[in-house]
């Protein structure tokens, strides 16, 4: 099995693996259609890459579309799991839809900006000052209950496996539990119906590569959202991570010679 890597730090050690820049992968067309794998490409890489170059890329196309924007990942899970959803409204950023979210939601709710991550692009909104000040950043509105919580749980998925979960704890100042933002990292048991639901929305969804911040609510858990480039703090320093990707490779791959396919082709250096 060969793989092409666009992200050297994640997949540092992988066998067989040729690591390429994002910048200079239309110099390389060969070696992609040869690829078993095209692996942690960019964003803006993938139509030419699925779709022009026919390249099998990880994490999937699904991880990466509906991970790129909060609104259509929200209402992706309102597609498959509305009941674990907190309430959450979507308008365009007018003046009505403005008036109509302010007069809806309850004191204090959450507003989001639908491209962000590690706790960035996040307000609580507990004023109409908090929320003009909102609308003002933002050409969707997207306005979420707020749970009454000090922590939640971030748990990472590889295929149709829990790689690991922790808890993140609030941060000194309130409200974030983003480790990123302050949060700090508890490693004492996640309960099963909170894993079992990140499982049941990945194999949904069809993301392969995620971490999902879930939170528990009087022993009832909501899905937040996820990331598919998950920060690594609460990982360990272990090699759980990688060993499960190379795994679910292997598990999915479509040998190119089923009679040789004990026999993996050395590793092509190449200059990038």
């Amino acid at each position: 099995m060969h793989c092409v890597s666009f992200n050297i730090f994640r997949t540092l050690g992988f066998p067989d693996t040729t690591v390429l820049k994002p910048e200079h992968f239309l110099r390389h067309k060969e070696l992609l259609r040869e690829a078993d794998w095209v692996l942690f490409p960019e964003y803006w890489q993938l139509n030419a890459l699925v779709h022009g170059l026919k390249c099998r890329v990880f994490p999937s196309i699904a991880s990466y579309r509906i991970g790129h924007d909060k609104v259509e990942m929200t209402r992706a899970f309102e597609a498959v799991a509305p009941e674990h959803i907190p309430w959450t409204i979507i308008e365009a950023n007018g003046p009505e839809e403005r008036e109509q979210i302010w007069n809806a939601m309850v004191l204090p709710f959450v507003a989001k900006l639908p491209k962000a991550s590690m706790g960035e692009g996040v307000w609580l909104i507990e004023t109409r000052d908090d929320w003009r000040t909102y609308c003002e950043r933002t050409e969707v509105l997207y306005a979420q209950e707020y749970l009454p919580l000090d922590r939640d749980a971030r748990i990472v998925v590889v295929g149709d496996k829990v790689v690991t979960a922790y808890w993140r704890t609030q941060a000194d100042q309130g409200f974030y539990n983003n480790v990123s933002r302050g949060g700090r990292i508890d490693h004492s048991p996640v309960p099963a119906v909170m894993t079992n639901l990140a499982l049941r929305l990945a194999r949904d969804l069809g993301v392969d590569h995620a971490g999902f911040d879930i939170a528990l609510v009087e022993g009832y858990p909501y899905v937040l959202e996820f990331n598919r480039l998950f920060g690594n703090q609460g990982l360990g320093q272990g090699s759980e991570l990688p060993a499960a990707i190379m795994a679910y490779l292997r598990q999915h791959s479509e040998p190119r010679d089923p009679g040789n396919s004990t026999n993996p082709e050395p590793a092509r250096p190449i200059a990038v």
